[in-house]
């Protein structure tokens, strides 16, 4: 799932939890912005792919 994911993403991915039917997926801090994508567009159409909910945050 890591390696889909960082593909359809294109950033580099820290790591990846499962919380209940979604996902929690950390992203350097500088590239938060290119994850989420414009108006959510990448995140957005991830989430259609995969059929769960996906929330970025900051790795430390």
């Amino acid at each position: 799932m890591s390696e889909k994911l960082k593909q359809m993403l294109n950033v580099p991915i820290s790591k990846v939890e499962e919380q209940g039917d979604g996902l929690v997926v950390y992203v350097p801090k500088e590239q938060i912005a290119r994850a989420i994508g414009a108006g959510g567009s990448v995140i957005r159409s991830a989430e259609l792919i995969l059929k769960r909910k996906i929330t970025i945050k900051e790795s430390t």
